[in-house]
Order: C-alpha cells, then structure tokens, then sequence
C-alpha cells in the first residue's frame, strides 16, 4: 500500500528530510519515492500498520500539506475505465467531494473533479445514498496529476493546517524578537529522530517555541537559557500550551550538566543581534556548546542545530568527535543564510 504526500515547496530538501526522519524515528517501513518537487509517495507499506503511520505522520510532519491513502495509479487516458471499475460503495461514507491538483501539466482540474464525480455516480444505484457534497463531505476523493499519471486517493485524516498560523511567537504570552517559527522548530524536532516520552533537551531555550513543539508530539523536556527572563519566559509559554513534563533552568551553556543523558538536543544557539550571549564571544559560542553538550547526549542521541554560514562546523564537530549526517541552506535574507545540521557522536 502507499501513501501520498503533497509537501510544502517552501524548501527543496527540508519536507522529504522531515518525512524520511519520521519515518526512522518511529519504525516507518517503506520506500519513500520522490514524484517531483512537492510530491512523495511512501510505497511498499504494511497493510495492517497503514493507518497508524498515516495518524503519525499527520500528528507531527510540519512540512507537509496534505496526505491521503492510495486507491490506484494509472495512466491519464485510462481515467473513465480505472474510475468505473471502483467499487466506491466501500470507500464512500454517504457524501464526497472530488479535488483535483496538477503538478508540471495544464490539465483542466474543475473539469477532471466534475467528470470523476460524475463517473462516481454513474457506478452507485440510488438507492446506496450515496451524494456529492461540495461543502464539508464526508469523504474527499483526492485525483492529483503529474504530467500523465493520475494518483487517485481518498484522504482519511487531516493535518492541522492552523496550528502553526495559531502558534506564530508573537501569539504566545511570552514574546521576543527574534524567535523561530514554529514550523521550522517542529521540523528540527522531527530531525532529531526524537519520539513520544523521549527526553529533549533545547540549550539555548530563548522564549521556549522548540520545546513547545517537542512537548507537541509528546517529548519530555528540558531547557535551559543564560537570561533569566527567557527562562521564566519559556516556562511562562510552556504553562500556556499546557506543556507539563518540562524541567527549566536558568544556566550558562559552559556549567551545564545533565544529571540524565537526553536522547536529542535541538536548539538555535544565539548569533544575532537581538539575541543574548552573556560574556560569550559569538564565535566561540558554537564550540563551547559543543564540547559541553557531547558528554549531556546518549550514545545514539541525535544534534539538530542551527547556525549562520560563516560559522565553519566541519572543523569545530570533527575535533569534538562529532559527525556532520545532514544539512539544509536556509536563505533569510541578503546578508544571511541559516544552515539547518543534523549531527551524531562519531564512535
């Protein structure tokens, strides 16, 4: 079986990244195939395990729109026979709607909704009560088109699209300039290969958006900040999303010591100005972090960290005894661009 994944085209590499990420850190198996830019298919899924992967991915992917169950794949100009030949009495629960999206071709979409529509219907006798519901239906028949091949599937459960609208840093109680958005934070959470009840640990917690995320998808977790205010800060927001299993500290990076190893570290150590550093020379920030939180990590613990382009990680990770596994460019504007590193212990 397969699932289908129309992604955001905000980045080129982050969503499959994210996707792929998920997927080990929750024993996904399956083959993540990429269609073109902004659409995934996972193939070779489980039958019985189907529905809980779409409910995980749905539950957590921040880089992704939409996701919807596979029916059939077939050619375009087989579109009538392949329709006609569904038994949509066992798909469809009363009412449906049919969407339709084009990727690389010019396909009329409002006519290829109204012909399946139609074709649905000539397949139904009257008397299963079965209708087209264009506002609120209870099932959505998804017909996506890449050039000439139709991925024809039904979408079973929704992500939250609000959520990260909802959540913006300047929503929240606790503000400061500065922050990341919180569909970034869930991303570098998911890169993390973290899962429910794991331990997270967020250094550099600013107002506390990674730890939110984190406590979003079930993590327990620990931050830590040199101001005080972002401290009482980050708890202030926590409280607010009801977010209870978190341990925070007011600590300077250097003098940090976990009495429990965690089993990730995300975080967005400060380089920018309206960010605070204590007396910690900014190019020396990355390498004190560094060397301090290896000996806080599990063995088998992942680093998601960002970072600006001018801070040379390869040299500071290898003599640490890190190793660099991914890393994705962010352009934020003329000047910068945020690099986004995924790292593990190298034994």
């Amino acid at each position: 079986m397969e699932l289908l994944f129309i992604q955001s085209q905000e980045h080129s590499q982050l969503p499959q990244a994210e996707l792929k990420a998920v997927s080990e850190s929750e024993g996904i198996k399956g083959n993540i195939k990429r269609i073109t830019n902004g659409l995934i298919l996972l193939e070779n899924i489980d039958k019985k395990n189907i529905d809980n992967y779409y409910k995980t991915f749905v539950k957590r992917l921040a880089y992704t729109h939409e996701i919807h169950e596979i029916i059939k794949i077939f050619n375009l100009k087989d579109l009538e026979e392949n329709i006609l030949k569904i038994n949509w009495k066992k798909i469809i629960n009363k009412t449906f709607a049919v969407r339709a999206k084009r990727f690389e071709t010019n396909i009329d979409t409002p006519y290829i909704e109204r012909k399946v529509g139609s074709l649905i219907l000539k397949t139904i006798n009257n008397k299963d009560n079965i209708k087209v519901k264009l506002n609120k239906p209870n099932t959505i028949i998804r017909i996506v088109i890449y050039k000439n091949k139709v991925y024809l599937a039904i979408e079973k459960y929704k992500l939250n699209k609000k959520h990260f609208q909802e959540i913006k840093p300047h929503k929240r109680p606790f503000f400061h300039p500065g922050s990341m958005s919180p569909k970034l934070a869930r991303c570098m959470v998911n890169l993390s290969r973290v899962k429910e009840n794991d331990l997270l640990l967020d250094p550099f917690c600013g107002t506390g958006g990674i730890l939110i995320e984190a406590g979003f998808i079930g993590c327990k977790v620990i931050g830590s900040d040199i101001n005080w205010k972002m401290k009482n800060g980050t708890k202030i927001n926590l409280d607010y999303y009801k977010i209870s299993d978190y341990k925070i500290f007011n600590v300077d990076i250097r003098e940090l010591k976990m009495y429990e190893k965690v089993d990730s570290v995300v975080t967005d150590p400060p380089y920018g100005i309206s960010t605070s550093t204590g007396d910690i020379n900014r190019d020396k920030i990355f390498e004190e972090f560094l060397s301090n939180i290896y000996n806080n990590m599990k063995d088998d613990a992942y680093l998601c960290m960002a970072s600006p382009h001018y801070i040379d990680l390869h040299t500071i990770i290898k003599k640490i005894g890190f190793k660099i596994l991914e890393q994705y460019p962010i352009k934020m504007h003329r000047s910068l661009t945020r690099i986004i590193t995924v790292i593990k212990k190298d034994i």
